[in-house]
């Protein structure tokens, strides 16, 4: 028996009478605290009435979309429940990357090694262990060679780790020789670039152009599991198919093959169309001659914040590799009031896969129809020079060798001074800014603005008032060298392209 208190009902109802009131009064010390008091769970401005969404620019908007929590039902088990959330960066992939070193130095390799740990940490996984050997090529049969299998086994068993990614193009019988030693997953660079597209593809030409390349890094890579995918059905072993069903039959892995050769075939006719319209959109451009600057460059070298700081285009922004895949283009206009257009494109990477490169050319041809390029360079990167040999290789498999190019050397603020000088003497027409405090930004544009193609053909006319569709035309295609509104018209000295200038010669003084 225990000492507890009668319990009276009528007691205890008339001790929460109140309860439900508006006004409740609260303890002195309570609301003395309540200045200081600073949620735990998020930020109070995330509730605020005030703060509209569709102020946002779409940029912020796709980046709190990519960063949003997802909720998944069904998913418990008897070891673990993720029943509340789910997101790639929760439950992430256990990997163990490995390199084959062939050339360079050792600097060269463990460059080369980050970079493959960044795409890795950017496609969703925890690296775990980081191992890479120096050999003359890579092994024909395991690319490490027997004895490195094995050794890369104890680590896996030993970290428990459920992946393992080599710095390559896997071949598919090293693939498979692998994952059969291994016992894990084995995936190469190829695949960890594809990966990473097909997540952050958002237009729905960027996704068909993952998606093309996806299925032709596959179609070689088939691989059957036991006999389901190696037994052919022919005859009654069809289904009962009878007459037109008899015979050898095919394989399931021949079906498959099939299958995506079907889809490769759609999907290319897809693209077709689209860049039909890329093309059309393209003559609009130079009908009108209004010139194009496209920005290419390394991959996270900071190309889209450099787009938003000189146009305000408000596109999407992450400290991620690859983060946007999807072109866009602005219109500005430069201090004397010349239209044209700055395209931001996909960013490039060390050994880019060339199916990717396929399948993205006509994305890319933005770059090699560009009037002029602005290739943007990390500074702050540990090999700014590599990443210039990597993205002029392919500048040279698209065919933009001949575009005028001028170097920005990004992140001024977080790069080493003697880094710049060295970039800056190497490459003569450079400019150095940081799009993260808008450093060097207004010598950007002048630059920009002297390397921009000018109208060729000289013109002095007066223009009569009622003709204020030409002086428009003249404002955004021509360059002013003098105006002045006189008592017969407006008076109007510069230079034009030669259609505009056609035009004119009947005004001409």
């Amino acid at each position: 028996m225990t000492n507890a208190p009668d319990f009276n009902l009528r007691d205890a109802l008339d001790a929460t009478r109140g309860w439900d009131d508006d006004t409740i009064e609260l303890d002195d010390e309570l609301l003395a605290d309540q200045d200081d008091f600073e949620s735990g769970y998020a930020d109070d401005t995330a509730y605020d009435d005030e703060a509209d969404p569709e102020e946002l620019t779409l940029g912020a908007q796709e980046l709190a979309e990519r960063h949003a929590l997802r909720r998944v039902a069904s998913l418990r088990t008897e070891l673990e429940d993720i029943t509340e959330v789910e997101y790639r960066q929760l439950r992430l992939e256990k990997v163990v990357l490995v390199g084959v070193w062939t050339e360079g130095s050792v600097t060269d390799a463990e460059n080369s090694m980050a970079e493959l740990a960044l795409l890795a940490e950017t496609a969703g996984s925890e690296v775990l262990e980081a191992v890479f050997q120096r050999r003359q090529k890579p092994d024909p049969a395991t690319y490490i060679g027997r004895g490195k299998v094995d050794a890369i086994r104890e680590i896996v068993q030993a970290t428990g780790a459920d992946t393992v990614i080599c710095d390559g193009e896997l071949a598919p019988s090293q693939l498979r020789n692998l994952e059969d030693r291994l016992k894990v997953k084995v995936v190469d660079r190829t695949a960890l670039i594809l990966d990473i597209f097909a997540q952050h593809a958002k237009s729905k030409e960027g996704q068909a152009q993952v998606e093309l390349a996806q299925l032709q890094y596959m179609k070689q890579r088939l691989r059957g599991w036991g006999g389901n995918l190696s037994r052919q059905a022919g005859g009654r072993a069809a289904g009962g198919e009878g007459i037109g069903g008899r015979g050898p039959g095919e394989t399931k892995i021949e079906t498959d093959r099939r299958r995506i050769n079907t889809r490769i075939a759609k999907l290319r006719r897809e693209l077709k169309e689209m860049r039909g319209t890329r093309e059309v959109k393209r003559q609009s451009r130079r009908r009108n001659h209004v010139p194009s600057v496209a920005i290419a460059g390394y991959t996270n070298a900071g190309k889209s914040s450099l787009l938003n700081r000189l146009t305000d285009a408000g596109v999407l922004v992450e400290n991620a590799l690859f983060a946007t895949l999807d072109p866009t283009t602005r219109r500005t206009t430069t201090s004397d009031g010349r239209v044209y257009t700055m395209s931001d494109t996909v960013g490039f990477v060390r050994h880019l896969p060339h199916d990717l490169v396929e399948a993205f050319r006509s994305t890319l041809e933005e770059v090699a129809d560009a009037d002029l390029l602005l290739h943007v360079v990390d500074g702050s990167h540990p090999d700014p020079e590599g990443q210039i040999a990597a993205v002029r290789q392919v500048l040279a498999e698209i065919g933009a060798t001949k575009v005028p190019e001028i170097i920005v050397i990004n992140k001024a603020d977080a790069a080493d001074p003697l880094v710049i000088s060295r970039l800056r003497a190497r490459e003569p027409h450079s400019v150095v800014v940081s799009a993260k405090t808008g450093e060097g930004i207004e010598e950007a544009l002048r630059t920009i603005e002297s390397e921009l193609p000018r109208p060729q053909v000289e013109f002095d006319v007066l223009l009569p008032y009622e003709r204020g569709d030409l002086v428009n035309r003249i404002h955004q295609e021509a360059e002013i060298g003098s105006m002045e509104h006189t008592g017969d018209g407006t008076l109007v000295v510069g230079r034009a392209n030669a259609d505009l200038a056609g035009e004119l010669a009947a005004y001409a003084r």
